[in-house]
This record gives structure tokens, sequence and C-alpha cells, in this order.
């Protein structure tokens, strides 16, 4: 589905990405970690268009993207979430979700009015199941800045969805979460999973560990190595650039 291929991101003399490639393949939760500075953020902003590559070729389903704007690739199926939340604040759950639905359609001037106020059958249908996904329909006419956190990250989780992409961009979607808030987040994750395949850039060992296969391990905007899981915390170069030696990871059931 995705190929990164040869993949260098400068920043004048900075390489935050450095002749890099990898494969994303249909319905993989493809995990990427490693520290600070390893190029992870970089990585999903080229790969949506944020910024483009300095060399080397961004393809998707057969398509080069490389050179594409960010919301050409919106409508050709790439979708993200941030690191930062990233809402409409001052407008309703509904309307975040309505936002974001409408952003991948060739629609009228004339009938967006209609659209806006739900008059259109299929668009409300598919925001009630955005609400019913995200659990949040009992907060659908409340503003987007009175949710608790967990529930920002759902409704940003739910409007990337709402874009209906092939291919979604998760930059640390469990970073603030509570231990309960990540079970509920792997759990919608994996449901995901069955239909579109989805990059997920975080800390969260733990989280990788239980959603993730393939993983990879970046450092110095390229890939250390590449694995499962299980294979990622037992690497010697893993374990001495990243884990750090002695590191216990548990896995949460």
């Amino acid at each position: 589905m995705l190929k990164i291929k040869s993949i260098s991101k400068h920043f004048g003399g900075v390489k935050a990405l450095n002749e890099l490639n990898l494969e994303v393949g249909e319905g993989e939760i493809f995990g990427v970690i490693g520290p600070n500075g390893s190029g992870k953020s970089t990585l999903i902003n080229v790969i949506c268009g944020i910024f483009l590559p300095t060399k080397g070729d961004v393809i998707f389903e057969g398509q080069i993207l490389s050179e594409k704007p960010t919301h050409q690739r919106l409508k050709k199926g790439i979708a993200r979430t941030f690191q930062n939340i990233r809402l409409f604040p001052n407008l309703t759950v509904w309307q975040n979700l309505w936002v974001a639905r409408n952003s991948v359609e060739d629609i009228k001037t004339e009938s967006s009015f209609y659209r806006w106020f739900g008059k259109s059958s299929i668009v409300k249908k598919e925001i009630e199941k955005m609400l019913e996904f995200s659990n949040l329909e009992n907060r659908a006419d409340e503003l987007a800045s009175s949710l608790a956190f967990g529930e920002q990250r759902r409704l940003e989780l739910a409007r990337a969805v709402a874009t209906k992409p092939r291919l979604l961009l998760l930059d640390e979607p469990a970073a603030g979460m509570t231990v309960s808030e990540r079970a509920v987040t792997i759990k919608l994750l994996k449901e995901l999973s069955k239909t579109r395949s989805v990059v997920v850039v975080e800390h969260d060992m733990e989280f990788i560990s239980r959603l993730c296969n393939p993983v990879i391990v970046m450092a110095e905007g390229s890939v250390l190595f590449e694995g499962t899981s299980d294979e990622v915390k037992k690497d010697e170069k893993v374990i001495e650039s990243y884990l750090g030696r002695g590191a216990k990871l548990k896995d949460e059931n």
C-alpha cells in the first residue's frame, strides 16, 4: 500500500531523514518508535505532505505523491492525527466531524448550507456512526473544548476516520492517556485496521507491543531495526540506543 523509497529530508545541514526505506502493507498496524530527534514526526509529515522530501519518493497505492500537497493526499486516502491535539475548539463535536467528512467531498456551493444543517441523510448517518465509534454520542452538541483530554483524543481520531482514509497516520495517539484510555484506543485501532492500514508513531512501548506488527526503530533519520515487537525488545542495538540497558518492559493484560 505505502512505499517510502530512499526518502531524505534536510533542514539546512540537519538530516532529519536519511535515505529511509519502508513498506506498509494492507491492513497492517505499523509501529514506529525511536528516541526524540530520530525523525519519527518528520516521517509522518513527509508522508502526509506537510514537508516535501529533499529526495526520494512517497508511493501510495502505486502512485508517486512526493510533490503532491496535503489536501490532494487526503483525497487520495491519507489522513492523520497530531501529537498535539488540533481540533476546532469552538465548534461542537458534531460540527468537527461534519467539517472532516465534507473536506474530501466535491460539493456545490449552493448545497453546502443544506449539508451543514444535516439535511443530507447520508452525511448525517456517517457522522452518527463516527459518534458511536468514538463513544461520543452524548457529547455531540457540546464544544470540542469542553471535552476531557481522552475524549478529545477520540474525537481527533474519529475526525480523521470521517475522511474515509485508506491509510491512517497517528502521531503519539496514546500521549497523556490513562491506562484505561489506552486500552480503549487499542481496541478502536484494531477495529479500524480491518478496513485500512495504520501507522503509529509512539514512545509507549507497551502500547506498541499490544498493537503493532511490524515495528521499526528509527535513529538519526534511518531505520535501525525492523521486526516484531518481541524482536525489537530483544535486539542489542535497540536496547543500547533506545530502550536502555536493563530495561524492563511488561505487557499489559
